[in-house]
């Protein structure tokens, strides 16, 4: 499956459940939603990914958590608010640079429709970027941590 058939299924899922819930949840609500929606599309996704980041030889263990990591192609940005602000998509692209990440989604439950308040966010720096995960066989400045619990 290719990150397009990737992002065509989160968005359908999100649309879904938007569709028969509506907005007004927290977060966390839709995060739990979402990924259950995909797992039943038989996609995999993690929860509350913690992403490590070592910079100017200082790390954090936790720099941030992405909501939803999907079939390790794309990180999914869950909002619930009344409008999306600039800030929330650089936060997005953001967590693509330090994860290496092609592709993000950002998606608004918190709007009348979740097709007018989904952006998607395209990190066009992958090749300046340096990550490792747990397969990689060498360090670099930012790494990449895959071992928070999925939920």
């Amino acid at each position: 499956m290719n990150v397009n058939d990737v992002t065509d299924q989160i968005l359908g899922a999100a649309v879904a459940i938007h569709t028969e819930l509506g907005p007004g949840l927290l977060e966390s609500v839709y995060e739990a939603l979402l990924a259950r929606a995909l797992e039943l599309r038989g996609l995999h996704c993690r929860r509350q990914q913690a992403v490590k980041l070592v910079y100017a030889g200082v790390s954090f263990d936790e720099a941030f958590r992405a909501d939803l990591i999907v079939e390790d192609l794309v990180i999914v940005e869950i909002k619930s608010v009344a409008r999306l602000e600039p800030v929330f998509a650089r936060q997005l692209l953001t967590y693509l640079r330090l994860t290496g990440k092609e592709v993000g989604l950002l998606i608004n439950f918190g709007g009348h429709s979740v097709a007018g308040q989904t952006k998607r966010v395209v990190n066009n720096h992958r090749e300046d970027v340096r990550t490792t995960s747990p397969s990689s066989q060498h360090s670099q400045s930012r790494t990449f941590r895959d071992s928070a619990p999925s939920a």
